[in-house]
């Protein structure tokens, strides 16, 4: 009577086998994010910020400073916008930014660890006459 009493709680949580898949994943896109980071010219170590990471990627994706307050009251739509504007900032087409979005888990770790360079976005009013 009692085995069967306490047999749902020892099977109630998720394993020893899911946390360390969980850790491991988070570890890895810490890894991946921090090159990313690195080949943009950022201090690497910034993606583990968390405020100081958006500001980095407000940089990275050569975005006014302010939309930081969007990030706070739009985050999936500015998500969006960011991965479109990463891949472009890395030389990727749409695409790629498309991908950045949906699968996250394939599409940064290959823009971290493959040979595209960064390419840094020049406005028109910053060019000499």
């Amino acid at each position: 009577m009692y085995d069967n009493m306490y047999a749902s709680e020892m099977n109630s949580g998720p394993g020893i086998v899911f946390w360390i898949f969980y850790y491991a994943l988070i570890i890895f896109m810490i890894v991946v994010m921090w090159k990313i980071f690195v080949k943009a010219g950022k201090p690497g170590w910034g993606c583990i910020i968390p405020i100081y990471s958006i500001i980095l990627v407000l940089e990275i994706t050569d975005r006014p400073i302010w939309w930081i307050i969007l990030w706070f009251f739009f985050s999936p739509i500015m998500y969006i916008i960011f991965c479109l504007d990463i891949a472009k900032a890395f030389r990727k087409g749409t695409g790629f930014g498309i991908g950045l979005i949906l699968l996250p888990f394939i599409f940064f770790p290959i823009l971290a660890f493959d040979s595209s360079e960064y390419q840094e976005t020049v406005h028109i009013e910053n060019q000499p006459l």
